[in-house]
């Protein structure tokens, strides 16, 4: 009686939906590099694009409120429309630090992740999920950090 072959594992192939985010801060000037580069690295990655959200002539510092297709996509996050959000680079996303980590904070708690193309920041891959623990990790103990340093006489 022979053994029987060993089979292959099925992995499901679940395609990620992504969302393109472009932003430009003046009116002369356009996403459509940036959304050309996304939907390249999306087929690459064989992801689907569910849906690109455009901001056109606002600065990213405006607030939320401010931004239409900024505020639709974090809605549309929180919906589960998608699975990774794709942006050309982190200042599309906002230019305060205080922003961006509120971004950061809102797609993990919906389970969204983040791929920002120049910064080569991809929270889909081990690497990415790494340095965004890392990055909670250390947002956690700063603070604490801070204030111990403080306690003890200076920073």
């Amino acid at each position: 009686m022979s053994e029987p072959e060993p089979r292959e594992p099925v992995i499901a192939n679940i395609t990620k939906r992504a969302a393109i985010y472009g932003r430009v801060s003046t009116d002369g000037q356009t996403t459509d590099n940036q959304i050309v580069a996304l939907r390249e690295v999306a087929a690459r990655r064989g992801w689907d694009i569910a849906e690109v959200y455009l901001d056109n002539g606002i600065s990213g510092a405006k607030g939320r409120d401010k931004r239409p297709g900024f505020d639709r996509m974090l809605k549309d996050a929180s919906r589960r429309k998608f699975d990774v959000v794709m942006a050309w680079a982190i200042d599309r996303m906002g230019r305060s630090l205080r922003d961006l980590i509120e971004v950061i904070e809102h797609l993990e708690a919906t389970g969204v992740d983040l791929y920002l193309d120049q910064q080569n920041i991809d929270t889909t891959t081990p690497a990415g999920k790494l340095l965004r623990f890392f990055a909670d990790w250390a947002a956690k103990k700063w603070p604490l950090r801070g204030s111990l340093q403080l306690a003890a006489g200076g920073l």
